[in-house]
């Protein structure tokens, strides 16, 4: 658990650095969990009651409409995950949290992050900064997904993440840019990077 900690404490001050007393009062209120390969964490329709930092395995958030399924962000150690909005606004998910791979977290609760962030100046400035980094990120995977060709949303993938094609089952990867696993396999064997 030390170790998750140290990892949970480079993560967020990262982010924002915290004063010892509010580091003292975030770090007391995580929760080790373990889930298997496969497992869904959140499902369509249930409230996200937890964020997760991953310390060890690798999740996805899909999105179902009609027979096809979209993943919209993986996770991986050491980043957060959770249904973010779902979280923050305590209304129900429309997306799945599920497991990859067996995976290892650290978790907080709601309940917990809402007093802490009452209690702690320090701790809301880190989580609004988080949010804020968030909100940049997903922008620009939008003007991916908008604007780019399949050749493009590939090479931006592999250029910013080279590992995940090591870490991740290739039908995600396509899902995740929106092409079918046979045009990834192709960009596969043919875009030099």
């Amino acid at each position: 658990m030390l170790e998750a900690l140290s990892t949970l404490k480079r993560q967020v001050f990262v982010v924002h650095p915290l004063d010892e007393a509010a580091w003292l009062s975030l770090a007391a209120c995580w929760e080790p969990v373990e889930y298997k390969r496969k497992q869904i964490i959140t499902k369509v329709g249930e409230v996200e009651r937890y964020v997760y930092l991953v310390i060890d395995g690798v999740q996805r958030a899909f999105f179902e409409h009609n027979d096809k399924e979209a993943t919209l962000v993986f996770s991986y150690a050491p980043s957060f995950s959770g249904i973010i909005d779902s979280f923050f606004t305590q209304t129900p998910s429309r997306f799945h949290l599920e497991t990859i791979t067996k995976s290892t977290l650290l978790r907080i609760h709601y309940n917990d992050m809402h007093r802490l962030m009452q209690e702690h100046r320090s701790i809301e400035t880190w989580v609004r900064l988080a949010l804020t980094h968030t909100l940049s990120g997903t922008l620009e995977r939008q003007v991916e997904i908008l604007s780019y060709t399949a050749e493009e949303k590939f090479t931006t993938l592999l250029r910013r993440s080279p590992h995940v094609l090591n870490l991740i089952p290739h039908k995600y990867l396509a899902s995740y840019i929106g092409v079918d696993p046979a045009t990834f396999s192709k960009l596969l064997g043919t875009v030099k990077l």
